[in-house]
């Protein structure tokens, strides 16, 4: 029976030294901060983690990113897990611009693919100092130029979509952006979808970057972050 055991544990450890890395993808994240910029008050690598943290002393005045410099994206799918306290706040930010203010070095405007730890935003799609909210969690929709986004079909009932998230445990979320159309997916869910047919407003390439956001104290972790250039 030992020794059964032994053999098992020997192949399952060859199976998994042998695993062949998800083709196309690139790790982004080595665990520290290199080709990472943002204020060092809210973020820090730990563990294997980018963590943003705000604290009662460090309450934010704006949103604050820490922005990925390794070249911008254009057609891309990113992939990372999330983990995020109860009232927490955060998104992935893309094809972005750093853009200044007065009170925060580390400000973005584009796309965001939203998280936050009270049921609330998680999943949609929403546009930092832009557009607002493009696609709420449950909706497709079309960005026509001068109109409101249009819902062309549902994805699911908003509520029970939430339910895919999990609450103070690690979350996967997975980014498809290729061309004008973005979807997002949290734990293999389409949450939300976007297809911005708006050429004045819209962005086909950019920066990527996340957020710790304006609030009550927040804790914010991030791991296992990967790109594929489509």
């Amino acid at each position: 029976m030992i020794f059964k055991r032994l053999l098992f544990s020997l192949c399952l450890a060859s199976a998994t030294l042998s695993a062949e890395p998800e083709a196309g993808f690139e790790s982004i994240f080595d665990g520290t901060l290199k080709q990472w910029e943002g204020d060092p008050t809210y973020w820090r690598a730990e563990n294997g983690m980018l963590i943003g943290e705000v604290t009662p002393e460090t309450l934010l005045k704006k949103n604050s990113f820490i922005i990925w410099r390794g070249g911008e994206l254009a057609d891309f799918e990113l992939k990372l897990e999330y983990r995020v306290s109860e009232k927490g706040n955060s998104g992935i930010n893309y094809r972005s611009i750093q853009v200044p203010d007065p009170a925060t070095k580390w400000a973005m405007q584009g796309y965001q693919a939203d998280i936050d730890g009270q049921d609330q935003w998680s999943g949609q799609n929403y546009e930092e100092r832009g557009r607002t909210f493009l696609a709420y969690r449950g909706q497709s929709v079309v960005i026509k130029p001068g109109q409101k986004p249009e819902v062309v079909k549902s994805l699911g009932d908003r509520a029970e979509l939430q339910k895919q998230v999990k609450k103070n445990d690690w979350n996967q979320v997975h980014l498809i952006v290729k061309g004008n159309r973005m979807q997002h997916f949290t734990n293999g869910v389409l949450m939300s979808e976007v297809l911005d047919e708006d050429p004045e407003k819209r962005r086909m390439s950019g920066l990527l970057g996340v957020q710790v956001h304006v609030g009550p104290p927040m804790k914010i972790e991030y791991r296992n972050i990967r790109v594929k250039r489509l």
